[in-house]
């Protein structure tokens, strides 16, 4: 104010001394948002970082692993829900993963507005609320409408989750950790589906109890929000960026001439990617239980069990976490395009496998490269989106593709009944393949200081 009355005297106009304040606030926001962050620069080390950081990185990873933990419980008792539905179809069976995953491309959208005007930590709870009582409403339903419309809700939730917990990870910790960070918090979704496969197993066959309980398990993620709420802090970067009093930035920033070819070749790997995916692994828990004539391996669900958990904790998890040290090695563009090459290329030798221990061998291996990847589309979306859309901007690319692979479960359930689900998994291969080509086509972000 004293700055003010030597410009202009007690007697200066009133409005231009409001521009006057105004365009200085606006300077010294701009100035918060440009200064070096010395936290990006130095050489910290995992242990040396602060615990206000950990505890981002613990509570992303948390909230993305109970997501995986809640979406796959559904393909963890398809069988049972098949039967006691009355559902006959394995396309049929597929529409609750289908409206899901739908879902998850709205609630990426929405989320990411969200997580954009009240902050990463609020959207962050409310998401995981969104899909722990979703799966409760799972474990109620009495009809295949009343499942697909909770598998949907939660879907809503699952999307939000993802963009928010990588935008709170990705802009507050080091530059040079990034990677191996985010990898970490994509890490959990292994644990996530491997927990999911022993929830089922010791509810149905340890505990003999209906399939509706495993689905009641599901509500548990519910109680990591209250540690969120009392111990996770809000991104500093965001805070900073509210300082600044420019006009609220719309979704249509993100098709701007120096973004549009970025967020459109995003978006499309996301989309071979993740309709790669859920085509085969939301359904691999159903190929491995179905007896042989009805197009599976007949193997009990027991060992099915012991298949799926050795996938996740020794092939998709060490996936993870080898991206992104790969990715700082490689590069983020050849670490993409080589993980989904060989996926597509492992698929159908896996497809093919007879004998348990090479269903295991390949499954782990489909599950490195195949799932591994998924680490570096949220690091790219974060380096390649400035920090006013950041949120947002992943939301659309990963959580729209995953709208758009909403067909996935369905159309390999489809393909499944009339050729078997190996030949519908050579489906899921070419995806990948293109999915490949895409990562080929986005620019390289190793190094690159957040904005």
């Amino acid at each position: 104010m004293n700055r003010v009355r030597l410009l202009g005297g007690s007697d200066m106009d009133l409005s231009l001394r409001s521009r006057f304040q105004k365009r200085l606030r606006s300077r010294q926001g701009r100035k918060l948002i440009q200064s070096p962050n010395p936290m990006a620069t130095a050489a910290t080390t995992f242990s040396q970082v602060t615990p206000a950081q950990k505890r981002t990185l613990i509570a992303a990873a948390l909230g993305w692993g109970l997501d995986g933990f809640d979406v796959l419980l559904y393909s963890n008792v398809q069988v049972y829900v098949m039967a006691a539905l009355g559902i006959h179809s394995k396309a049929i069976a597929g529409l609750p993963n289908a409206f899901m995953l739908l879902a998850s491309g709205i609630g990426g959208v929405l989320f990411g507005f969200i997580a954009d005007r009240i902050g990463r930590t609020k959207a962050l709870m409310l998401s995981i609320l969104t899909y722990s009582l979703c799966s409760l409403g799972s474990g109620l339903s009495t009809s295949l409408g009343v499942l697909i419309f909770f598998r949907f809700v939660l879907g809503l939730g699952m999307g939000g989750e993802w963009n928010t917990g990588a935008t709170l990870v990705a802009e507050t910790w080091p530059m040079h950790l990034r990677a191996r960070a985010l990898a970490l918090v994509q890490g959990s979704w292994a644990w996530g589906l491997a927990g999911a496969a022993v929830t089922a197993w010791i509810v149905l066959e340890r505990l003999h109890l209906n399939w509706r309980y495993v689905f009641f398990v599901g509500l548990l993620p519910a109680l990591v929000t209250i540690w969120i709420r009392t111990s996770v802090p809000e991104s500093e970067m965001w805070k900073k960026h509210q300082i600044q009093s420019e006009p609220k930035i719309p979704f249509s920033a993100i098709f701007a001439p120096g973004l549009r070819r970025k967020t459109i070749v995003l978006l499309l790997l996301n989309v071979f990617g993740l309709f790669a995916w859920w085509g085969l692994f939301s359904w691999m828990p159903p190929y491995l239980t179905l007896p042989v004539e009805k197009g599976g391996r007949g193997i009990g669900l027991m060992n099915t069990t012991w298949l799926l958990v050795t996938l996740n904790l020794v092939g998709m998890y060490p996936g993870y976490l080898c991206f992104g040290w790969i990715a700082d090695r490689l590069g983020r563009r050849r670490s993409l395009a080589l993980f989904t090459l060989c996926a597509a290329l492992l698929i159908p030798l896996y497809a093919a496998a007879r004998a348990q221990w090479l269903i295991l061998i390949l499954g782990a291996l489909v599950g490195f490269f195949g799932t591994g990847f998924f680490s570096g589309s949220g690091l790219v979306g974060s380096e390649i989106f400035p920090t006013a859309v950041r949120a947002r901007a992943l939301g659309f690319t990963y959580n729209g593709a995953r709208a758009l692979s909403c067909v996935a479960p369905y159309t390999i359930g489809r393909v499944g009944d009339s050729k078997g689900l190996g030949w519908a998994f050579v489906i899921c291969a070419v995806a990948f393949l293109l999915a490949s080509f895409m990562a080929t086509q986005l620019p390289e972000t190793k190094g690159k200081q957040l904005e």
